[in-house]
């Protein structure tokens, strides 16, 4: 106590460092509650589920859960759609549109799959593989169109 001489000793936890250049493991994520205004630019997986009201442009996948509203343009790789999302979706390899999704706007995507029971009120033009495009309109009717 008074007067003592004594080293006190610590010892040290080694601190894991973490890399800026995150693994294409990585997600983004918009929580329900929270709500941008903007752009937004990613280069791994996004999920939103809040609100996002502008342009995303992701070099991965996006997906907008059941709560999620977009009003805006996105561009991705792929895509999986629960929530609500309005404006000009360009997807460069396969778009999912899920039961309870509500879409309205543009589409442009490689391949699609509409599940049974969503709101799919889209103008929307696909390529096949051969670079043969197909339109279709809101009422399901798929009408092929010269070859690209």
């Amino acid at each position: 106590m008074f007067g003592s001489k004594k080293t006190e000793s610590t010892t040290s936890t080694p601190v894991k460092s973490i890399s800026s250049n995150a693994g294409s493991s990585a997600l983004n994520s918009v929580v329900s509650g929270t709500r941008i205004e903007g752009k937004i630019t990613c280069d791994n997986d996004i999920r939103i589920d809040g609100n996002l009201k502008g342009s995303l442009i992701c070099h991965s996948k996006v997906i907008i859960g059941p709560s999620g509203v977009v009003d805006g343009d996105i561009e991705c790789e792929n895509a999986v759609i629960e929530g609500h999302f309005t404006g000009i979706l360009t997807v460069r390899d396969s778009l999912q549109v899920k039961e309870t999704a509500n879409i309205k706007g543009d589409i442009n995507t490689d391949k699609l799959v509409v599940h049974a029971g969503a709101v799919f009120n889209v103008s929307c033009l696909m390529k096949n593989e051969e670079h043969q495009v197909v339109t279709s309109s809101s009422n399901g009717i798929y009408t092929e169109v010269d070859q690209v």
